[in-house]
């Protein structure tokens, strides 16, 4: 075998390496043939004056508290409605809680839906799977994760993936369950490119555009041009699908390795010192000023973190007591951070004019318990929370849903994880009836059978 790379370092949890894409003869997962690649990239476009919308999910990790964020009831008894005032925003349907003092001055930019919830256990995972796939994974299918979706309907259109995850995928949830962060049934090639570096360290680079430490880019050239000859001999190898699919995985490596516009758009010293400030010189922070420019680049879909577990950090997981954080906690550190990023994000894609063809959409796994527990925080509730959107054909300033008098459960519109998958497919141009091929050649639709976007979002 001829090895284009020398050893890899970094592996993925099947134990290969990006760049044992570069190996010739190696035939990694084969995922998604050509043909139906082909087939579904077509029937996806259904709106082809959609083709150049983008999105960005970011993704709550650990959930934030609905009571004490978008959904106040400050009528509702002391130990409900928490110890957080609302204030009014740009908005006026919509009032928010005092700590999100920069969302409330973009609040005509955003929409929130505050009758969001699932049937699905009260445990991290759980929800990751279902807010960002649209379902529960059941008998052993793994659904793919919104971005996978969008790679494989759509595919990339530049040198860089089409699906990013930052500043990686996400660690425990404690459940032991998949994240949802995958490309799944539809095969490793749909997995998210994921950054597995913080941006906001001094000498920040991606690793993998980097080569290999013991081969330049003349010598990987040059590998390449080898790797050519050798194939051009293999014509019976190079016509199984198989094949095909390590060349595509091979390309995307080596473009990743070689391509000026990849390192340019990674590149966060090209921007002003006084816009990385805007944004927070946190990793939160640049991971939102980094989509940006993933976005501006030809990403189609980027996913971010906040956080990337509910161990060992702060996060929204706010059950009061350590190991876990506190609603002080909240206030001070999680809180700030977020708002400041988000809001910077939503400012900077407006001003470039690039919000109506960019949604962004922040979700969570669940909500929190109306009732604050004693220690002083409040524990996992899939029964009603919060999710909200911007950009991408979505009307800001409106509220959808509405939750009971103490958040606890939806009283109008209940809106459930497909719902939300189904608000992000329809922004990007897509019938949500498109078939996928799902495990052992079924069918399987992008979203279940009596679902549909959130209408009144458009």
């Amino acid at each position: 075998m001829l090895d284009l790379t020398g050893n890899g370092k970094s592996r993925t949890c099947n134990g290969a390496t990006r760049r044992d894409f570069l190996k010739v003869g190696t035939l990694g997962a084969a995922g998604l043939s050509l043909p139906q690649y082909l087939a579904a990239k077509e029937q996806g476009l259904v709106d082809k004056k959609h083709d150049n919308r983008a999105a960005i999910m970011i993704f709550n990790l650990g959930a934030p508290s609905q009571l004490d964020t978008f959904d106040m009831k400050p009528d509702a008894p002391a130990e409900i409605r928490g110890p957080f005032k609302p204030i009014q925003t740009a908005s006026p349907e919509i009032l928010l809680s005092e700590i999100l003092p920069r969302h409330a001055k973009v609040a005509d930019k955003f929409s929130l839906v505050r009758s969001c919830y699932h049937s699905g256990a009260a445990v991290h995972d759980a929800g990751w799977q279902m807010m960002q796939t649209g379902r529960l994974f059941t008998g052993g299918v793994n659904t793919p994760h919104a971005g996978a979706v969008v790679s494989y309907l759509r595919g990339r259109k530049s040198d860089l993936p089409a699906h990013a995850v930052l500043p990686q995928p996400m660690g425990r949830g404690g459940g032991g369950l998949p994240n949802g962060q995958s490309g799944g049934f539809l095969g490793k090639a749909h997995d998210p490119f994921a950054l597995m570096a913080d941006p906001s360290q001094e000498n920040f680079k991606v690793p993998d555009l980097l080569p290999p430490a013991d081969i330049g880019v003349a010598r990987l050239e040059r590998r390449r041009r080898m790797r050519e000859v050798v194939d051009s001999t293999l014509k019976s190898f190079e016509a199984t699908e198989n094949a095909k699919m390590l060349n595509e995985n091979f390309a995307t490596a080596y473009r990743l390795m070689t391509s000026p516009a990849a390192r340019e758009a990674f590149d966060l010293s090209k921007e002003p010192t006084k816009v990385r400030e805007r944004y927070g010189m946190n990793r939160f922070g640049q991971c939102c000023l980094l989509s940006r420019r993933l976005i501006e680049a030809g990403v189609r879909f980027v996913t971010i973190n906040t956080f990337l577990t509910v161990f060992d950090e702060i996060t929204w997981d706010i059950h009061g007591s350590k190991p876990f954080t506190s609603i002080e906690g909240m206030r001070d550190i999680v809180a700030p951070m977020y708002d400041q990023a988000y809001s910077a994000l939503i400012e900077d894609l407006f001003d470039r004019g690039m919000l109506d063809d960019t949604l962004v959409c922040n979700v969570a796994e669940f909500g929190r318990t109306p009732r604050v527990n004693p220690a002083g925080g409040r524990d996992h509730w899939p029964q009603c929370f919060t999710c909200y959107f911007a950009g991408g054909g979505v009307q800001g300033g409106r509220v959808v849903g509405r939750s009971d008098p103490i958040g606890g459960v939806p009283a109008e519109r209940p809106t459930e994880p497909a719902e939300v998958i189904g608000t992000v497919f329809h922004s990007l141009g897509f019938k949500l009836d498109t078939l996928l091929p799902g495990p052992g050649g079924r069918p399987y639709p992008l979203v279940d059978s009596g679902y549909h976007e959130i209408k009144e979002l458009f």
